[in-house]
Parts: C-alpha cells; sequence; structure tokens
C-alpha cells in the first residue's frame, strides 16, 4: 500500500490553528518532515518522507522499508504540518512532495490551481 498522491494539493485542515506556517518544535515528527521538504523540495515522495522520519526517529533500530509499509500508514493528510503548523503539501506528477506555508502566494496559487486535486488534511477533532 502506498501514501503517494499525484498531482494533489493537501491544503491545511479545516480546523487548523495557525493562519501562517509555523515552525514545529525541534525534534518532533512536524520537524522532521518539516526539514526534509525545505532541505530538498520535491526530491521524497510521501512514501520516502514518511519512511526517512520513521529511520531518523529510531535511532539505528528502524525496520526495514517492506516491513514498515507491511503495516498501514497515515498517509500526509494526517501530518501535524497540515493539521496544526499551517503547512500545504503539494505532490507534482511524480509524486515528490513540496511545503508550502498556508500565508504565501505559492500556497494561493496551488489552491486555486484546477489541475490540481484538491484535498484538505484531516481534522483534528470531529466536527
Amino acid at each position: 500500500m502506498t501514501t503517494n498522491y499525484l498531482d494533489t494539493f493537501i491544503a491545511v485542515s479545516p480546523d487548523c490553528p495557525s493562519t501562517s506556517g509555523v515552525l514545529p518544535r525541534e525534534g518532533t515528527v512536524a520537524a522532521l518532515q518539516l526539514d526534509l521538504l525545505r532541505a530538498r523540495p520535491y526530491a521524497l515522495t510521501s512514501d520516502d518522507l514518511l519512511f526517512e522520519v520513521h529511520v531518523r526517529r529510531s535511532g539505528g533500530e528502524a525496520m526495514e522499508r517492506a516491513a514498515f509499509f507491511a503495516r498501514a500508514q497515515a498517509c500526509l493528510r494526517a501530518s501535524p504540518l497540515v493539521k496544526q503548523h499551517g503547512w500545504g503539501l503539494h505532490h507534482d506528477g511524480e509524486g515528490r512532495v513540496a511545503a508550502y506555508p498556508v500565508d504565501s502566494d505559492d500556497y494561493a496559487r496551488l489552491l486555486a490551481d484546477p489541475s490540481l486535486k484538491q484535498v484538505r488534511g484531516m481534522r483534528s477533532r470531529r466536527a
């Protein structure tokens, strides 16, 4: 099973408390995801990103990639970046990901792009 999206923009969750792209607290999953995405925009797929964060958090005890994805993994719609920190995630035609702060011109452009599938991040709480 893959978590990759193609030609998709994941906008911030409807209940996201941030009105700008907030830098997450160091050492959190969100911080690791954002560091990787900002260092190398459009270099990693969602699967690559999730596995790399797993490897970095496991301190050398990481399971093999096949074993990691043998268990169900949440897609980036459940990422704390879109749920809490005000970052949208754009997946290009090859599934590679980049992050954009909600208050940026690029975010607005991607949100209005009719060629992209538009989805929202998952809510933090039930409606």
